[in-house]
């Protein structure tokens, strides 16, 4: 199952990557759907209510940032991306909009790039380009292939999004963009929780 996720994985972002100039004028036409995000079946995302897992993945700078142990009183926005996912690319302004907002009242975002680290002076340049604040984390593959991150939280597409209460509870889970009402309405239900 692990090798079938791998390749899959892989597929998916080669397959992201060779659509995106159709995606991407498609996506001027008309505003995209959670339809429109390739996705591996068989694999069963994290829903409300489950407990967040724990992991360590390195930063942009190869340190190792232990999801565990960051900011335990903290709302924490996960967001699973790629830099060959438009729709990620598109929904990022967003998600620095809403941590300038609401990083001095308890939020803290954490994007995840499963694009691996041959790509990360990609990810890096790219993060720079945006001026894009909050951590950037790249997933990597464990032992058994499979992906310390993004495999526990079910991701089976990009962008993912995951909102994780105090309690390291998940408060919201999205595939695809979402919208800015549902988004900070979320994240202001969870910093008053």
């Amino acid at each position: 199952m692990r090798a079938k996720r791998k390749v899959l994985v892989h597929g998916l972002l080669a397959f992201a990557f060779l659509a995106a100039a159709t995606v991407a004028g498609a996506a001027e036409q008309r505003e995209m759907t959670p339809l429109d995000i390739p996705m591996i079946g068989d694999i069963e995302m994290l829903k409300v209510g489950d407990t967040a897992p724990v992991f360590v993945l390195p930063d942009l700078d190869g340190k190792p940032f232990d999801f565990g142990k960051e900011a335990p009183n903290h709302v924490h926005l996960l967001v699973f991306w790629s830099i060959f996912c438009e729709p990620c690319k598109a929904e990022m302004p967003l998600i620095q909009r809403m941590y300038d907002a609401y990083k001095d009242k308890g939020f803290s975002v954490v994007a995840i790039a499963m694009d691996g680290e041959p790509m990360a002076k990609s990810i890096r340049g790219l993060v720079r380009q945006e001026r894009y604040t909050f951590p950037v984390l790249i997933d990597k593959l464990a032992a058994d292939e499979s992906f310390v991150a993004a495999d526990p939280y079910g991701v089976a597409g990009t962008p993912t999004l995951y909102l994780v209460d105090r309690n390291r509870k998940v408060v919201f889970a999205e595939v695809g963009r979402t919208s800015r009402e549902a988004l900070e309405t979320a994240i202001q239900k969870a910093l008053a929780d």
